[in-house]
């Protein structure tokens, strides 16, 4: 009986014990979201999603796709290590989507792809005011190839692909940090590389992507804006916000070989992203995740018409042709999530 109750009184220590080691860990994490704390820990945060839908019709007389599935993931997260007063912190974004209807014999078509890692080096230069040197790695680029499904023959040419283009950002700047869930950071000396096959640079005398007529790569140098919020809302709800903008002091118009003008380029030309996810986790395994992407880069023109196979201009058929040369993207997924 006495083995009993010490085994047990052994037991509880340890089990109290351990939720006391959960719940401090817990509250050390809340706290470094919003706090700058003098400490050594890792740290991590992200929104896991994936989600499909699908649709079958026969002898519905309001009509629609007689069969249909869409399946798309999102991933987000941030892997912060504090060691007293520096801090590396790293954040990828992910995004993959596809869509399978029956009029274009399932073949799959994208929907959403997206490649974006940043990584950051700070020392804290000012303990009251929460400012850091940092230096500051940034990559973006995409999984697969990309077509332009407006176009009759869309599957006959790839209009990107993964590393072209491929998007590389270093720069040396000031960042103003309140815990992990604000960031502001601002660099003045920015380098970015774009690197992209040739196959894309060769079919246009203006290049592509920003790389001049037949190279693989360009070097810019210019300024960096990059702020990040997250905001949450409750235990189960978050939303992260970021807005990105790049001025290539560089930049200048871009002529063929005769001196003519063919896409005109300045420094005030400045690249923008802003994007928002809000993630809600309606039960253990039931997420709800809403995405807006809106980008504006001069060197990533769009064109209200295309060439046939005959050679004539021909008008596309697309329902977003009046934000002219903005990037827009929408995304929702219902289905299994995880947030950690």
């Amino acid at each position: 009986m006495k083995k009993t109750l010490i085994s047990a009184a052994i037991s509880f220590i340890c089990l109290h014990q351990t939720n006391a080691q959960v719940n401090k860990v817990d509250e050390v994490k809340k706290m470094l979201e919003t706090s700058n704390k003098d400490t050594v820990a890792w740290t991590h945060s992200g929104i896991l999603s994936i989600g499909a839908n699908g649709g079958f019709l026969h002898n519905w007389a309001a009509g629609g796709e007689l069969g249909s599935m869409l399946v798309n993931g999102i991933f987000s997260g941030k892997l912060d290590y504090l060691n007293h007063h520096d801090i590396w912190s790293n954040s990828l974004d992910m995004t993959y989507g596809l869509t399978y209807n029956y009029s274009s014999g399932f073949v799959p078509r994208k929907t959403d792809d997206r490649i974006d890692f940043t990584s950051k080096y700070g020392k804290l230069i000012d303990t009251s005011k929460n400012f850091y040197f940092t230096g500051l790695f940034n990559f973006k680029s995409q999984f697969t190839r990309g077509y332009d499904y407006a176009l009759p023959n869309w599957d006959s040419i790839a209009t990107s692909n993964f590393m072209s283009p491929a998007f590389f950002t270093t720069a040396l700047g000031l960042e103003y940090r309140k815990g992990s869930d604000v960031t502001f950071f601002l660099s003045p000396v920015a380098a970015r590389m774009i690197v992209v096959d040739d196959f894309y640079t060769l079919r246009s005398p203006e290049g592509a992507f920003g790389v001049p007529y037949g190279k693989t790569s360009v070097f810019q140098l210019g300024a960096y804006f990059s702020g990040r919020y997250t905001f949450n809302i409750n235990k189960n709800m978050v939303y992260k916000t970021r807005v990105d903008l790049y001025a290539n002091y560089l930049a200048k118009d871009t002529k063929d070989s005769t001196g003519t003008v063919i896409k005109k380029d300045n420094p005030g030309n400045i690249n923008v992203l802003f994007d928002n996810l809000f993630s809600w986790k309606v039960s253990r395994h039931v997420n709800i995740t809403l995405g807006a992407t809106i980008m504006y880069d001069n060197n990533i023109p769009y064109s209200r018409t295309y060439i046939d196979d005959a050679g004539v201009e021909q008008p596309k058929n697309e329902p977003g042709a009046g934000l002219g040369w903005v990037q827009l993207k929408q995304v929702f997924t219902f289905g299994v999530g995880y947030k950690f």
